[in-house]
């Protein structure tokens, strides 16, 4: 039988205590939630009870929410989901503490929203794709990886640093057959792009999506229709790029042109290639692991920022795969 640990926080200031708590004790309840254990609220105590290293992790998650409330004066979902997914060891180290706060200071502007990261890693995507032309970034679904680099395309359209924006994909079917769905080529192709179309229309209205589409500006389409293109002035976006043979990553990778970026997303994980075909990602990865002008930003299941059960699914499988290959 496990034994059950108390802690008792005292916070002497009501007004910090209401933002800790947050509207109807939403924040306590979210972490009682997120970190398996039980909070009790009276007066101006906090009351944490549960396994020893849960009643740490939320003791040391509130204590930094105390901080960040005393500096901003408010306390949001997003920050305690971030902090949470946060180590303890982590959240007593200056320099990853320092990296959340420039992450929770980082904003991306969009026309229908502002998008800041919610870990350190995709903080330090954001920022790679800012300082880099070339970006791999590597990890789970559920990360962020595709959502943060349209926002950042859509950014970068809106500063006037970019004429268009490319979002593509490998045509390797999850499990499916397109030439058996119903419609002509584009028909066929749609459904499978439909993650990219609506990241683009969560944040930008949909006229001004299907006019840029219309008009150029914006572009969706399969990787093999990228051959024998030079994209200038543009931002690139690669998806599911673990589907990608090195033949047809290398072509995709000499596309990029003058004042152009270029972002490749994928989870070595989830590979749809036949059977002794080897990924174009592992393979460029290993290729251009040395040129300082490449970044590469890795995520885990910590940065998972679906439903709170996704992170769970993604270890469960990670660890059955470990468990397979036999360590």
């Amino acid at each position: 039988m496990t034994k059950k640990y108390v802690q008792v926080k005292t916070i002497n200031d009501n007004r910090l205590m209401q933002v800790i708590a947050g509207p109807y004790n939403g924040n306590l309840e979210r972490i009682e939630e997120g970190l398996k254990v039980t909070i009790r609220l009276k007066g101006n105590e906090i009351t944490i009870s549960g396994t020893d290293e849960n009643v740490n992790h939320a003791n040391t998650v509130i204590d930094k929410m105390a901080e960040k409330a005393v500096k901003t004066g408010n306390i949001d979902t997003n920050d305690v989901d971030a902090l949470m997914r946060m180590k303890i060891k982590d959240m007593n180290d200056e320099k990853a503490v320092e990296l959340h706060d420039k992450a929770t200071k980082f904003t991306i502007k969009t026309k229908k929203k502002s998008i800041t990261p919610r870990s350190n890693s995709q903080y330090l995507y954001v920022k790679s794709i800012q300082d880099h032309d070339l970006v791999f970034g590597l990890g789970p679904a559920g990360t962020g990886k595709t959502y943060l680099a349209v926002a950042m395309a859509v950014n970068l359209m809106i500063d006037g640093k970019i004429e268009k924006i490319i979002l593509s994909r490998p045509a390797v079917e999850a499990g499916e057959h397109l030439g058996f769905l119903p419609g002509d080529l584009k028909e066929k192709i749609d459904p499978y792009l439909r993650p990219l179309y609506d990241a683009l229309y969560d944040m930008m209205p949909n006229e001004i999506v299907d006019k840029k589409i219309e008009e150029g500006k914006i572009e969706i389409a399969p990787l093999a229709f990228m051959r024998g293109r030079t994209l200038n002035n543009a931002m690139v976006i690669l998806d599911e790029a673990q589907n990608t043979t090195p033949q047809q990553m290398k072509m995709f990778l000499t596309r990029l042109g003058e004042g152009s970026k270029m972002v490749i997303n994928g989870d070595m994980s989830q590979t749809d290639l036949p059977a002794g075909v080897k990924s174009g990602l592992a393979d460029s990865m290993q290729i251009l692991e040395n040129i300082k002008e490449v970044g590469f930003v890795k995520f885990t299941d910590e940065d998972v920022v679906r439903h709170g059960l996704v992170s769970k699914i993604v270890r469960a499988y990670e660890q059955r795969n470990r468990q397979l290959r036999g360590y």
